[in-house]
């Protein structure tokens, strides 16, 4: 491929303005303008004066097509408004379709962190991997895949906070442009009290039932978002993460190990961490004569079946 193609190449491939300029999504005018002027000056003309034609061409040319572009779209509060709607249109879609699979490992190591530092890693990574985006050149392609992952992953994980929520722009029709939102509250609360995590359990529980393991993912991503300690989010979690149609054995031991540290006798947990190299401690002995149990409760002389949910997992 020609490297004037090379260049025709990245502006088709390369849509979100955000990778393109190297900023983060909750950038404001004022980093958007001072990253433009370091990007606009390390690809100035005047620094390839002795430089070969083709390097002069392809950096005048990325300047051009995709740098100045990409400003022009966020160098106002609008515009950034508008291009996050479509970055959050596009993740929705898809999720919808499964769970993220980033291909870069920055991108799989921001899907790991807690939601306390989220943030934090997220813009620490868009920073350093800014800094390389154009040294040389011809590392812009693989450097701006990685901070388009690194974007999605980061409005996937934030969806429905309003931190980085948008607010409507008529780009796309209403139906479209819905934010995710929890269900709305029982009209009795007296009768239901279930918690807005809990529906979201419950959701996930029935998906695992239908073994659809992609929506039983989504459930319990928004449900930990809400409450992070519940051992049964996580293990269940984690069993959804190893059934999906393309496994991510990374996240289901993540979320595993959560669980057992939540709840060390999380029956789910204690059976499928040991697939993924997971210390499980030996479960309490009981007495089952109708004595009672270290609890102070009175253990049942017959075996507990594993019905319901648990039996879903089948023998592995």
């Amino acid at each position: 491929m020609s490297q004037s193609l090379l260049v025709s190449s990245w502006v088709d491939k390369f849509t979100d303005p955000f990778a393109v300029l190297g900023v983060s999504v909750t950038a404001d005018d004022r980093r958007v303008q001072k990253r433009y002027r370091s990007v606009a000056m390390r690809l100035h003309p005047d620094r390839f004066v002795d430089a070969d034609e083709t390097t002069k061409d392809v950096t005048g040319k990325l300047l051009a097509r995709l740098i100045n572009p990409a400003y022009e779209k966020l160098q106002q509060e609008k515009g950034r408004k508008e291009h996050l709607a479509l970055l959050r249109l596009k993740v929705r879609r898809l999720t919808r379709e499964g769970p993220l699979s980033p291909q870069s490992q920055i991108a799989r190591e921001l899907m790991e962190r807690p939601v306390s530092d989220v943030d934090v890693f997220y813009e620490q990574a868009i920073a350093k991997l800014a800094d390389a985006q154009f040294d040389p050149y011809d590392q812009f392609s693989t450097t701006t895949e990685q901070l388009l992952e690194l974007n999605l992953v980061y409005l996937q994980l934030k969806m429905g906070d309003l931190g980085v929520q948008e607010k409507r722009t008529g780009l796309v029709a209403a139906k479209e442009a819905k934010p995710i939102q929890f269900a709305p509250a029982p009209a009795n609360p007296e009768v239901v009290t279930e918690s807005y995590d809990q529906r979201h359990y419950r959701r996930a529980q029935e998906y695992a039932k239908k073994r659809a393991w992609s929506q039983v993912v989504q459930e319990l991503r928004d449900a930990i978002k809400i409450k992070a300690d519940k051992s049964e989010y996580h293990s269940l979690l984690g069993v959804a993460y190893l059934n999906l149609e393309k496994p991510i054995p990374g996240m289901a031991k993540v979320h595993l190990k959560r669980a057992l540290e939540l709840n060390p006798n999380d029956l789910c947990a204690q059976r499928f961490a040991p697939k993924l190299g997971l210390t499980v401690s030996p479960p309490p002995t009981h007495q089952n004569n109708g004595k009672q149990t270290n609890n102070g409760t009175k253990a049942n002389s017959q075996p507990a079946k594993r019905g319901g949910l648990f039996g879903l997992f089948g023998k592995k």
